[in-house]
């Protein structure tokens, strides 16, 4: 019976919870060890290594779990598409620093062309219209000043024809129209530029937010004919008329 007693002491040892100053199987193998010699000698030698034998494994055993616990908390979850909804400040925010990027986070890739056609276009027409603007300039400078080594303005006058004393107030206003006309074509084409720019950062404001619209086939508008009693006569055949009904189903 004693024997029996101090093993059943020996295993509530390795039940109970040690302190953080050592390993826990270690402090319970030597306690376990320590009341089996206090007890009876060496006789129960035998069970104090066993004691320490299960201490160790149960808290190998602990060590494992705590380990895999750890583990598969760092393995991040894989992201489902199918139910992601983009945030739209977040959205908004790439459009404004990075024109397009809006409409990457937001995964509507199709809508890429028509951004990036939009700024393409209106940069070449910035750089078309400046171009001439700046060459429509200096013929008119040239033109005006009267002085004979200033010509830039011949390459603008078409194939035999010559400026004369009798056609150059006539080319100087041609020149100075053309001019005003680039100048407002370039700064048009600035607003436009512009335009667009403030077109995808709303864009991909306002698609981010309709991601959370409710587009299910609960939603339906249902067009069908109709026979309406307008009450005009008491013979209910001349009384009704032939209409359609629209109705939305929400």
């Amino acid at each position: 019976m004693t024997k029996i007693a101090v093993a059943c002491l020996m295993l509530v040892l390795v039940a109970l919870p040690c302190s953080a100053d050592a390993p826990d199987s270690l402090k319970t193998a030597a306690v376990a060890d320590s009341v089996g010699r206090n007890a009876g000698g060496d006789e129960f030698a035998g069970i104090s290594d066993s004691v320490a034998k299960i201490a160790v494994a149960v808290d190998s055993a602990n060590i494992a779990v705590a380990g895999n616990d750890s583990m598969v908390k760092k393995i991040k979850p894989k992201r489902d598409w199918a139910t992601w909804r983009p945030n739209a400040k977040r959205a908004m925010w790439l459009a404004i620093v990075i024109p397009g990027a809006g409409q990457i986070y937001n995964r509507k890739y199709w809508k890429l062309p028509i951004v990036y056609g939009g700024f393409l276009g209106c940069l070449y027409a910035i750089s078309w219209n400046n171009q001439m603007y700046h060459d429509y300039s200096q013929a008119y400078m040239d033109i005006m000043d009267n002085d004979p080594n200033t010509q830039s303005y011949n390459q603008f006058l078409h194939l035999g024809n010559t400026i004369t004393p009798e056609n150059t107030e006539r080319y100087q206003d041609l020149f100075k129209r053309r001019k005003d006309y680039y100048r407002r074509y370039r700064d048009l084409s600035v607003f436009i530029l512009i335009g667009v720019y403030a077109l995808s950062v709303i864009d991909a404001y306002v698609d981010a937010s309709l991601s959370e619209f409710d587009i299910s086939k609960d939603l339906s508008l249902t067009v069908q004919p109709v026979v309406m009693n307008n009450r005009s006569s008491v013979n209910p055949l001349k009384s009704s008329s032939l209409g359609v009904q629209c109705s939305f189903t929400f």
